[in-house]
């Protein structure tokens, strides 16, 4: 069996990486696209062969044949269209972040429990096979107490005339909010944490625009790790690293162009004897590297057939909306705290 899935908001990332990924799904089918101008949209539909495309979202919902949609539009129309689709009884993947407000997203969850649909959010970075192997490390207990974590997103965003994502009234915020959310879900996913405390430094240093161009951010799990992201839309895409570093009581793991669209980068782990008493000259040679195995594939194929094999077959969603509401929260709190100067408690 498969899925039909229309897509709202086929163009940008829907065009680049879901729909090719959609494409690859077992358990998916292609039916309907919908952008703002038919000609954009029947473009698509022609580039990919699906069934039908419209121009307005009311229309792709009426469509009896699609049973999910992928939400790839604005922030600033999340809300109204997953709304509109719960009470289509059409099932959700939505793009992060949910809605321009956490109390915006709780209203979807809302809707989308009354009305009996499934909806998912769009951390495509759980899929990445590296990450699912840190977490499945730090569960089987090698690493020890998790202590430390960093997570580094950034690229290079400058003035755009009528970028949706450079007016605050549209996306909700800048860098932290675009990428910033990545690191923050992958570091509490792979580590069982939630964050408790959070502290913001977040400012527009380069561009003219209103969202912010920097955002580092520091925060303490319920764990007792302290954590620290740093988004920026200033630093060249060449010089971006994509980092995501795990420290714990016996080791460490280093992941380095895993955080991306494409599944791929580096993995580095090492487990040391923590029996070991202290070393004055801290030689650092009482480690041994853990050999690391994946198969890289498709992100977005994993997504699609994930949240697929949850509609067909009760399987529980691997990416639930309320762990997206909750990292927005944590992105509110660091708002709130660059604004303040004070740690805010969530």
């Amino acid at each position: 069996m498969k899925v039909k899935w229309g897509v709202i908001g086929a163009a940008g990332i829907a065009d680049r990486r879901t729909i090719p990924g959609m494409m690859l799904a077992k358990n998916a089918e292609l039916v309907a696209v919908m952008e703002v101008t038919m000609e954009l949209a029947e473009k698509i539909r022609a580039k990919y062969n699906a069934k039908r495309a419209y121009d307005n979202v009311d229309d792709l919902l009426k469509d009896e044949e699609v049973e999910a949609v992928y939400i790839a539009s604005p922030v600033v129309f999340h809300k109204e269209q997953a709304i509109k689709a719960a009470k289509a009884k059409k099932h959700i993947l939505i793009e992060k972040p949910i809605a321009l407000t956490a109390k915006e997203g709780e209203e979807v969850l809302e809707v989308c429990k009354n009305e009996g649909v499934l909806i998912a959010a769009g951390f495509i970075m759980r899929f990445h096979a590296y990450h699912q192997k840190m977490k499945e490390i730090i569960e089987s207990g090698k690493l020890g107490k998790v202590v430390s974590c960093r997570g580094q997103l950034t690229c290079w965003y400058p003035d755009i005339p009528g970028a949706w994502r450079q007016t605050k009234s549209t996306s909700g915020g800048g860098a932290l909010m675009d990428m910033g959310v990545h690191c923050i879900d992958l570091i509490q996913y792979i580590t069982g944490g939630k964050a408790k405390k959070v502290a913001g430094l977040i400012g527009t240093q380069t561009f003219k625009y209103e969202v912010e161009d920097s955002a580092s951010i520091i925060f303490e799990l319920d764990n007792g790790a302290f954590c620290y992201v740093d988004s920026y839309f200033n630093i060249p895409d060449a010089a971006a690293k994509g980092r995501l570093e795990i420290y714990g009581t016996r080791g460490s793991m280093l992941a380095e162009g895993t955080i991306g669209q494409v599944e791929g980068g580096k993995l580095d782990v090492v487990i040391s004897d923590d029996t070991l008493g202290y070393n004055a000259q801290q030689d650092r040679v009482d480690v041994a590297p853990l050999e690391v195995k994946v198969e890289f594939g498709n992100m977005y194929t994993k997504e699609i057939e994930s949240f697929s094999d949850s509609i067909l077959n009760n399987k529980k969603i691997e990416v639930p909306i309320e762990d997206a509401l909750q990292v927005q929260r944590v992105v509110e709190a660091a708002y709130e705290s660059a604004e303040t100067g004070k740690i805010v408690t969530l």
